[in-house]
């Protein structure tokens, strides 16, 4: 009687380490997708620090341009208060989409 013993065309070692060569390239290709991501986080966290020290400037600057506004003494420089508030009634209604 002939044998009915199923043969591989592989050996199972073989098999074994091919899976061991596939895993570890992409064991490696994980360990660069983390690494990427880690530096763009870092480079990100650079980014929200150097807009936040531009704003701190320009909000400085901002506030030293009310103070300075506030501080100026209108009447001496030929302003004068109102004498009435009068507000112009609408006649209409405007809308941008005509």
């Amino acid at each position: 009687m002939p044998s009915l013993a199923l043969r591989l065309p592989f050996s199972p070692i073989s098999l074994c380490l091919g899976v061991v060569a596939v895993l570890a390239v992409v064991y490696i290709g994980l360990i660069a997708v983390v690494m990427s991501y880690a530096a763009l986080t870092v480079e990100f966290t650079q980014s929200v620090k150097n807009d936040e020290a531009s704003l701190a400037t320009l909000e400085s600057r901002y506030l030293a341009t009310v103070a300075h506004i506030e501080s100026v003494d209108y009447h001496a420089i030929g302003y004068a208060a109102p004498i009435a508030k009068i507000f112009v009634p609408a006649t209409q209604s405007f809308t941008a989409l005509r």
